[in-house]
């Protein structure tokens, strides 16, 4: 890598971790945003369920629109709206004006985030893909670790609205780097398509409603027309992407096994994680009696350990199979979160801390193969797209997880938390599963770059 591209590469880890550290920041506030506001633990989830959505609704959209104005300026537009955001939000008065600030967060979130798995494919060879993707699961893992920390710290010393002022500097860093820094990227020489962006919108946007909606037990009517947008704008989508060469969203792209198989593990994984990240900030307060500092800290092992696992599991990616990986990592994270499940209502610290460095370990062993899994099994003309994929996949799972913990708040009361726990171990079970699939599936679907990656290494 030549000094440029170190510097590019750490503008892409920066807006990484600024995206990174806004959400674990917000799920560890999440109790006490609710109170300050006066809103129920159920209706506080649309603080994290705005944000997924419009990162939802937006991503494949940014990233066709990427391949045609370029990555690197996409992503720049992503860190000024997002900082942009972040002040809004920390000006918020009410549930309402935070959740629309949030959701004005999301989509610059999803402007850095629909590029950036391309970036780092376009500074580093497929051979070392895995190194650089491991570096990306490290940054993540460092932020997720951090984020609890800091928001225990600045809820110890001032309000909530200070949690989101810290992005202003983060933001700034990251695009005074990037500026300079960026690779610029091969643009496409098809059209964007407006209608196409619109149904896609359209489409994530009232999935992802009718799910938050649906398990908080709205007026059956809103969620049966939530749900009914969803299918037909859906079917248009695909009507209208009918013999693209780069559709917005890549439905040619999971006819290949690996990349399907792949897209399944994220989600799953992801909505364990999203039960996880969600009810234990709760958990830990309303059942445990902890207070905001200790659950910062007590969050901590999770994300501290899928940082140290990461770079290993990076480095193992360029020579053993994502499938043997991820499934082993997958079984290990719902072990783990089965034993949170179980946890005796007196645990002590120590005993919560090997609990969450066990998913922890579990989760960093999955995500760098699985993320080269995706990006090796498509071709890379198509990098854009399938970037897009990865962080929709991630976002899908993470609001299928929070829409969960909802449901289990309203069903199960003061035990919703441990609810949610059980159903974060089914998850991770599932992922296990779709992961060691990959085992047997047929190579042959994969891409031209995945069969080059092979041979690099023999």
């Amino acid at each position: 890598m030549t000094p440029r591209e170190k510097r590019g590469m750490a503008a892409i880890m920066i807006a990484v971790a600024l995206a990174t550290l806004d959400t674990a920041i917000a799920n560890t506030a999440l109790p006490a945003i609710a109170a300050d506001l006066r809103s129920t633990p159920q209706a506080s989830v649309w603080i994290i369920n705005a944000y997924q959505l419009a990162m939802v609704a937006t991503l494949l959209p940014f990233a066709a629109l990427s391949g045609i104005v370029g990555h690197r300026r996409m992503y720049l537009s992503g860190v000024i709206v997002f900082v942009i955001s972040s002040v809004i939000c920390a000006m918020a008065w009410s549930l309402p004006s935070l959740a629309a600030a949030r959701a004005l967060q999301g989509i610059g979130a999803a402007a850095i985030m629909s590029v950036n798995t391309a970036l780092i494919s376009a500074i580093f060879p497929m051979h070392r893909l895995g190194r650089g993707l491991g570096l990306n699961a490290l940054i993540v893992g460092v932020s997720f670790a951090v984020g609890p920390t800091v928001a225990s710290v600045i809820l110890s010393f001032g309000t909530w609205p200070w949690l989101f002022a810290v992005n202003l500097p983060i933001g700034l860093l990251a695009l005074s780097i990037g500026w300079r820094s960026l690779p610029e990227s091969k643009r496409s020489t098809h059209g964007f398509d407006p209608v196409a962006a619109v149904l896609n919108v359209i489409t994530f946007a009232a999935l992802i409603f009718a799910l938050g909606e649906g398990v908080q037990r709205e007026p059956v009517e809103y969620v049966v027309a939530a749900a009914a947008v969803f299918a037909i704008a859906f079917v248009l989508l695909l009507r209208r992407e009918r013999g693209h060469p780069a559709p917005m969203l890549p439905v040619d792209l999971f006819r290949r096994p690996m990349f399907a198989l792949s897209t399944l593990t994220a989600v799953c994984s992801f909505a364990a994680q999203g039960l996880a990240f969600v009810s234990l900030p709760f958990y830990f307060e309303h059942v445990l009696g902890r207070n905001p500092v200790e659950t910062g800290f007590l969050l901590t092992p999770w994300s501290a350990v899928v940082a140290l696992m990461a770079p290993l599991a990076g480095r193992l990616s360029d020579r053993y199979p994502p499938g043997l990986l991820g499934g082993v990592g997958l079984a290990v994270m719902a072990a783990g979160m089965a034993s949170l499940a179980m946890m005796p209502a007196d645990a002590s610290a120590l005993n919560i801390g090997i609990r969450m460095a066990i998913c922890g370990a579990g989760f960093g062993f999955f995500q760098s193969p699985n993320l080269k899994a995706l990006m090796g099994s498509a071709p890379r003309e198509r990098s854009g797209g399938a970037s897009g994929v990865i962080a929709t996949a991630r976002l899908i799972g993470q609001a299928m997880g929070a829409a969960l913990v909802a449901l289990s708040f309203s069903i199960a009361g003061e035990h919703g938390p441990t609810l949610a726990l059980s159903l974060g171990a089914g998850f991770a079970g599932l992922a296990a599963i779709a992961s060691g699939l990959r085992l047997v599936t047929p190579q042959s679907a994969d891409s031209a770059d995945s069969a080059a990656m092979r041979a690099s290494r023999k």
